[in-house]
Formats: C-alpha cells, structure tokens, sequence
C-alpha cells in the first residue's frame, strides 16, 4: 500500500536496523503504551529476535506486523500490528506507533483507513478495534477519523510501566458488505 509520503509494507528481517533505530528515537514517546513492544526493541538483536517472533505469530495467522515507511527516505516511521485476531468471530486489534516527528500530520489515519481495507477485504474480517486511553488524544483521533465508533469504557483495562491501572476506550469499526 502506497500514498505519497509512504507505504505500508509486512514487517521483514532486512527491517532490524531501521526498527531498532525507530524505536529507541521514540522511547519517551512508547514507554506508557507499548512498553513490551519497546523494551524487545532497545537493542538490534532484540529487532532482530521481535521481527522473528513476529514472523512466526504471521505464518500461524495471530498477528500481523507492518511497517510504515517514508516514500523518500525509506525509514521506518510507524508500526501497525493487528492483533487479538479471532478467526471464528472475524475480529482484531490495531495497535500502532508512529515517529514524533511524524505525528499530526494525517499520515496515521490513512495508514489505518488503508490497513482496516486490507483487513476486511483481505483478511475477511469483520470487526476491528482500536483501545485507547482518553489521554492519548493522537490514537483517539486516528480512531474517529477512521470511522471507528466508541462503544464501550473498559475500567481498569490497562497497567502502564511503573504506575496505577487505566481505564481504556474501546472503538469499533464494522465492515459493511
């Protein structure tokens, strides 16, 4: 999947070095919201140890991990990974991280408007989700912004690194065929 500013494409093993590097240039910005993701990727042989732990989960059809790239650079600038898939209810959950040089500029919500196609026409699934707490107003955003509609407070539902339990936003988007 390709826009004019980048492209979306399987996350790959040729991918270590630009993973690690994104990740460590966006720590304070992962630490509360994808802290396992983060920590697996703080140094190259743990990039190169999560892309092969996340290739299996994608051969065995429970997780899908993308990358999103700048068309020019060609750097990694933001993860997708559809995750919780149920294939006997057609179900799964973005999560997702994008450069903080890259925030508020759009580039998010298209990647996710591109990926629930890929997911619903592709994938054939029926419902995707986003959770998201109130505070992270970037996620909140790509959520609306992409049609996904709140269905739901989730008390409690997520314990960040080092702090107290927060309440979690659930947001759906259904596939209408």
């Amino acid at each position: 999947m390709t826009n004019k500013s980048f492209y979306i494409e399987a996350l790959n093993r040729t991918d270590a070095y630009g993973l690690n590097t994104f990740m460590r240039s966006n720590v304070k910005q992962f630490v509360t919201y994808l802290p396992n993701t983060l920590s697996k990727n703080l140094k190259l042989q743990g990039s190169k140890d999560y892309i092969e732990d996340q290739l299996k989960k994608e051969f065995k059809k429970t997780e899908f991990t993308f990358t999103l790239k700048d068309s020019n650079s060609k750097k990694i600038i933001g993860l997708i990974i559809l995750k919780e898939l149920n294939w006997d209810t057609k179900q799964g959950e973005f999560a997702y991280c994008i450069d903080k040089k890259e925030t508020q500029k759009g580039l998010m919500t298209q990647a996710i408007k591109d990926m629930s196609l890929y997911a619903f026409n592709t994938l054939q699934l029926k419902t995707l989700q986003i959770i998201t707490n109130k505070s992270n107003i970037g996620s909140t955003k790509v959520a609306t912004n992409c049609g996904f509609i709140w269905k739901s407070t989730l008390k409690n539902e997520y314990t960040p690194p080092n702090a107290t339990s927060l309440d979690m936003e659930l947001y759906e988007l259904h596939h209408e065929r």
